[in-house]
């Protein structure tokens, strides 16, 4: 569901002196949030119209530097200003932060007002709008995986990501007793995104050593990646403020199972009904969902920067351990890339278990969503299902091994060129070749372990 609090209900709260601060916040191209903390007064009296941030926030790395090559900002423009329009219908209270309220914004040009296209929320916006003017409305639901470390955020700035040390010693998938000993954590979780509007369902132990698992209700496309990346913040600072710490890197250590972010998907026809669903099918799917998959299978390799950002992304695609390896569809068949859930139910739908937990859900949603309406208008057929395990099966789709191999895919991408437009697809291959390009520059610890005596 969106905000769970009223611009009514904000002036009554901060005249009863329980809010006194309103973030603002925009998603940027890697899905942090972004923006301001405003004395909940000033928001009120006029501070909930826009703001302004530098368009700087759209061309950086994590490590907010300049980044060159991108049309939209850079030094030779000036490094500008964005708007930024804060979404009312996104307010809602932060439990863990004392007295403080969040709400979401879309970035638009200073200029025009127009949204900015190569933002997040835009983007997806637009495949929304693409599907609800077929007569569909998109329902998604992200699962997000992490590890939880004993260390503190403090205590790894200051050398200890030698000494990561997960929160249990052995794997806790669906364990009771080892996920009781996190839930000073956990509890916190739950109950907090519950109060700021978050529909959690549950948290589980899953498949290492300290790594879980949240689980919010779906929704449609756009609230399920708001919630998406509040969740993330929110687990983040609950872990902090504990003395803990979370990672959300696909692959933190080779050693250890990735974190993945699966996305179920479905389309519901305007007056509610599941439009997916055909109870004389094989597997309960209709002509409509079997175009949908297909589309998602026929482009699974140009879209896969959006499901995979990072040069380490790719290492969580591995044999044995749960991440996919090959984009093929298969019902209820955890190997394949494209898994269909719910089969002989109104509740069929397609989870695609490419996107690891350091993706942008914002750009995974929307990316999937192109394809899947690019397979609805031009009627294309499934093919075969993959039956048994995809892991071993030779001649068949696979993910691309590297980003490099996913950037060129992406470059030469007609359909998400059609779809997303022309500005949007460069400047995000940029965004991946720039990773490419820092990854391809540092020495790794992994090349002075190896070959520093014996090169």
């Amino acid at each position: 569901m969106p905000g769970n609090m009223s611009f009514e209900a904000l002036k009554e709260a901060v005249a009863r002196g329980e809010v006194d601060t309103v973030l603002v916040a925009a998603p940027d191209m890697q899905g942090r949030l972004m923006g301001k903390r405003f004395h909940a007064q000033f928001f009120l009296d006029g501070g909930f119209e826009e703001t302004h941030c530098c368009n700087y926030l759209l061309a950086v790395d994590m490590e907010m530097t300049t980044v060159p090559g991108y049309k939209t900002s850079s030094w030779e423009k000036g490094y500008g200003d964005y708007v930024m329009k804060p979404d009312l219908a996104t307010l809602r209270p932060l439990p863990w932060l004392p007295g403080s309220v969040l709400c979401l914004a879309d970035l638009l040009e200073h200029d025009t007002h127009a949204e900015v296209a190569v933002s997040p929320r835009a983007i997806l916006k637009r495949q929304v709008a693409r599907a609800r003017a077929m007569g569909l409305e998109p329902m998604m639901a992200t699962e997000l995986e992490f590890y939880l470390f004993e260390n503190s955020y403090d205590n790894l700035r200051d050398g200890g990501l030698r000494d990561l040390k997960p929160i249990s010693a052995y794997n806790e998938d669906y364990h009771i007793f080892q996920t009781s000993k996190e839930e000073d954590v956990m509890r916190a979780v739950r109950n907090g995104l519950y109060a700021a509007g978050i529909p959690v369902e549950n948290t589980k132990g899953e498949a290492d050593a300290g790594q879980a698992e949240v689980n919010y209700r779906y929704s449609d496309a756009l609230d399920t990646a708001d919630n998406h990346v509040i969740v993330k913040q929110g687990v983040k600072e609950i872990a902090w403020s504990k003395g803990k710490s979370v990672t959300f890197m696909a692959k933190y250590d080779h050693r250890k199972a990735g974190s993945s972010s699966h996305v179920h998907q479905s389309l519901w026809t305007t007056d509610g009904k599941p439009a997916f669903h055909d109870h004389d099918d094989a597997h309960g799917m209709s002509a409509l969902m079997k175009h949908y998959l297909a589309g998602q299978l026929a482009h699974a390799q140009e879209l896969t920067v959006f499901l995979a950002p990072y040069v380490n992304s790719y290492k969580r695609f591995c044999v044995g351990m749960f991440a996919p390896t090959k984009a093929v569809w298969s019902a209820d068949n955890r190997t394949a890339g494209f898994r269909i859930c719910g089969v002989h139910s109104k509740g069929v739908r397609v989870e695609c278990r490419i996107p690891g937990s350091d993706v942008n859900p914002y750009l995974a949603c929307a990316a999937l969503l192109a394809a899947g309406l690019a397979g609805i208008e031009g009627k294309m057929e499934l093919e075969p299902e993959m039956t048994g395990d995809a892991y071993t099966k030779g001649g068949i789709r696979e993910i691309p091994k590297t980003l490099r191999d996913a950037a060129v895919a992406l470059r030469g991408s007609a359909m998400l060129r059609a779809a997303l437009g022309d500005d949007v697809v460069d400047h995000y291959v940029r965004n991946a070749e720039w990773e490419i390009e820092e990854t391809d520059r540092v020495v790794t610890d992994f090349e002075l372990q190896r070959l520093l005596e014996r090169a």
